[in-house]
């Protein structure tokens, strides 16, 4: 496909250019390049509503129960913040993975929306989904990253760009889905605020029912959309919150574990302990030594 191998040839250039590691932040906001080889193990990061497009290479990444896997010439949509975990599958020093992150500015994305007929509602309520790149996208992405050449151009050019991104995105076989999470009105909006609450107040014990009164729905219709929306149930949304935090308190602010769990909402340290090696595979003190350069020192104080 000669479209993604434009954009592979203006990712590489640019990924030279700025040299250094991966990931590569650029002058545009919101827009990342990376370069991979096969991890070792899973990442964990939170979300934001993006187009992570394959340019090169493999990936799954798994929210909650529901995984998806995208190779070159796919696009992982996002279409609210979640908690997920991510692998690169294909991926070595002679052909390493490579992709493209653009952030979707909801301003634009609702702007497009309100432009065009009104679209389909989607056969199911996920809030990412995986869909393969044709021409006017891919084109789009590469003329997005070529503005790097010319940062003058950037604040004039990139958002026509990116409403072309989202025009290509709304029309296309996922579009009410997306239309659903970023732009979407009523129930899809209050549901999106229930998300949002939850997102914000993650240190806080979670009731369902003041959830549930956001979304305006039952406790139990609530607990049954807010799964087939993002792969898991609000405990376990708020849960891998807390531990994703926890371990960034770590690794920038070199805090305790025990710290560590009872800033993010932990009254328990072992309980903390237990549930953060079950989703990072490690405990506290093991993961941060690993996840650390080797001459950067680690001063927690807690075993684990």
């Amino acid at each position: 496909m000669q479209g993604l191998e434009d954009l592979r040839a203006t990712l590489c250039k640019q990924i030279a250019r700025l040299g250094g590691h991966s990931p590569f932040y650029t002058a545009i906001d919101g827009m990342i390049m990376l370069q991979a080889k096969t991890d070792r193990h899973p990442t964990h990061l939170l979300h934001q509503p993006a187009l992570c497009i394959v340019v090169q290479g493999e990936k799954w990444t798994a929210f909650g129960e529901r995984k998806l896997t995208y190779r070159a010439g796919q696009a992982m949509v996002v279409g609210l913040e979640m908690p997920g975990t991510s692998q690169v599958v294909e991926g070595d020093d002679a052909s390493p993975y490579l992709s493209l992150v653009l952030t979707l500015d909801q301003a634009i994305m609702r702007e497009v929306c309100e432009t065009l007929p009104m679209l389909p509602p989607p056969p199911e309520d996920n809030g990412a989904f995986v869909v393969d790149l044709d021409a006017p996208l891919l084109a789009c992405a590469a003329r997005a990253v070529s503005l790097l050449d010319n940062p003058d151009a950037i604040p004039l050019l990139y958002p026509g760009i990116m409403r072309e991104v989202g025009y290509w995105l709304l029309t296309g076989p996922h579009g009410g889905a997306l239309a659903q999470r970023i732009t979407g009105t009523g129930p899809q909006r209050r549901m999106a605020g229930a998300v949002h609450a939850l997102r914000t107040q993650f240190a806080e014990p979670v009731r369902i029912s003041d959830l549930a009164a956001i979304a305006g729905l039952s406790p139990s219709a609530f607990h049954r959309h807010f799964r087939a929306l993002t792969g898991m149930t609000p405990l376990t949304f708020q849960k891998q919150l807390r531990l994703m935090e926890a371990r960034r308190l770590m690794l920038t602010g070199n805090i305790s574990a025990e710290s560590a769990a009872f800033a993010v909402g932990y009254a328990s340290a072992s309980q903390f302990s237990r549930e953060y090696a079950r989703l990072f595979g490690a405990p506290p003190r093991r993961d941060i030594v690993r996840l650390q350069p080797p001459d950067a020192g680690v001063n927690l104080r807690e075993k684990g």
